[in-house]
Order: structure tokens, then sequence, then C-alpha cells
């Protein structure tokens, strides 16, 4: 069985090699057939293979074990990852944004040459391949539970949405309207920008300790009410921690019972929860009389 460094590893291995020659495709589209939106999109993929190579070094600083200067793993660098690649992101978006309305507000584009059939065609096909790569790439991040994984599966489709915008600013442009050119490309860094900040506010969370979703909670407490010798759920709090979670739990059981059969039913929560959840790394578990 392939090792989650394994997974992550293969999946951004095919991510670069598709990006690289999807980006190539599609500049080369661009410049032959006349379409700025098409340019714009060529970069954004392009800096999705920048992104990838991000996603690759922060996992695999997040998988180095626990060491006496990092007691708790190395985990949350997949966080930091995550918020280098919304910057670029957001840089990038920005960068398109500005150059279309510069475009727009010179007027410059009343005497562009209308996009050839060539950038339509590329724009079909980057939507396309985007958006197998997202969820290949989406497949992958939830199997491993990979904040960094699943950022770099949101810069693909992206990609793809801003291929679409790509598609019908190409489309109006040849009906006659060559100013849909440079609005695609705003339209565009708006996709971008707003993935960026999807990406950064999921990192953050990760980095400050947030709860994990309702549901997992609610889930962990129905697993450890099913527990024998526990009367009682007192506690239950969560922390996220890059790609992992941690877990401390109160319990009641009989007040009257033996610290070693106390220490058994306590110990019987710790496997079931580590079990049951392998997002878990830890979890402690306190014993109350009840």
């Amino acid at each position: 069985m392939k090792s989650e460094k394994q997974i992550a590893m293969k999946i951004s291995g095919v991510s670069i090699i598709a990006n690289i020659i999807l980006s190539l495709l599609k500049m080369f589209a661009g410049f032959i057939a006349h379409s700025s939106a098409m340019v714009s999109d060529a970069v954004h993929s392009a800096s999705d293979v920048f992104s990838t190579i991000i996603v690759i070094i922060g996992i695999n600083a997040a998988g180095k074990k626990s060491d006496d200067r990092h007691p708790y793993g190395h985990e949350r660098f997949e966080c930091v990852a995550s918020i280098i690649l919304a910057d670029v992101l957001l840089l990038t978006g920005l960068g398109i944004g500005y150059t279309g309305i510069k475009t727009i507000l010179s007027g410059t584009y009343t005497s562009a040459a209308v996009p050839g059939m060539l950038a339509l065609i590329a724009a079909i096909l980057s939507i396309v391949v985007k958006e197998l790569m997202f969820w290949y790439t989406r497949a992958g991040a939830k199997k491993i539970n990979s904040g960094a994984l699943m950022a770099d599966a949101w810069h693909h489709r992206s990609d793809a949405l801003s291929s679409i915008g790509a598609l019908i600013g190409i489309g109006a442009a040849r009906l006659g309207y060559p100013v849909m050119d440079s609005v695609a490309s705003i339209v565009i860094c708006l996709f971008i920008v707003v993935a960026a900040l999807d990406i950064f506010k999921d990192a953050f969370d990760k980095m400050v300790d947030c709860s994990c979703d309702e549901k997992t909670i609610q889930s962990i407490h129905q697993t450890v009410s099913a527990q024998s010798g526990v009367k009682r759920v007192d506690s239950i709090m969560t922390r996220q921690f890059g790609n992992k979670a941690y877990v401390d739990v109160e319990i009641a059981a009989d007040g009257n019972m033996s610290l070693t059969a106390s220490h058994e039913i306590a110990e019987a929560v710790h496997h079931a929860i580590e079990t049951d959840f392998p997002q878990v790394k830890h979890c402690m578990v306190h014993v109350n009389p009840y």
C-alpha cells in the first residue's frame, strides 16, 4: 500500500507534466491566434507548475518525523505551503486583471486582431484537461487528508473556470466584440483571487488551531459514547494541525472502580478514536468520576 507521501508525489508529478504541456500549448495558441485572454490563461497554467512545486516541498517538510525541537511533528509546513500558494495565486490574478483593465482603459482593443479559431480549441482543451486534473487531485487530497494538495486541486479548478472565461471572451471577440477578450481577462482575475482567498482562509484556520468541523466532532462523540464503561461524555476539544488533528476528550466513568479499570476504559476510547479517525494524530483522554 502506498504511503501518503508517495500518493502526493505521484499526483504532483502528473500535475507538473500536464501543466507544462498545457501552458505551452495555450501560450502558442494565444500568440498565433492573437488572443490576450488565452495568453493570460497560459500564464495561469504556468503558475500551477510553481504552485505544485511548493506543494511538493511542503508535503516533504510536513512528513518529517518529530524531533526534540518539534515534538508535535512538522505537519504545519503544509499550511505554510498553502499560504505561499495563495500568495502566488493572488499576485497572478491581480497581474492578469491589471493588464485587462489597462487595455480597456487605453482603448487599444479596438485595433486588436480578432482571436483565431485555434484559441477557441485551446480554451476547450484546457477546460477538459483542468477539470479532470481537479477531480484527480481532489480525490488524492481527500484520501490522504492533505490541505496543500486540496489547494492545488482548487488551483486546477480555478484554471478550468478561467478557461471558460477565456472561451467566452474569445468567442465574443470573434463575433465582433474585441473588448470582450480583455473583459475575459478581468473575469479570470476574479476567479483566481477568490480561489486564493479560500486557500488562504483554510490554511490560516489550520495554523491557529481551529477546531474540526461539526460533523467530525459529532462522529467522535458517537464513537466515545459507544465504548463500554463510558457513562457520559463531558467534553470534546479538537484542533487542526496541518493535515492532522489533535483530540482532547473528558469522559465520566464509575467513580468506585479501580484506577486500572478506569485506565482500560480510557485506553479503549483512545484506541477507538485513533482507529476510526485516521486524521487524528494523537488523542488525550481524561476520566472524571461519574
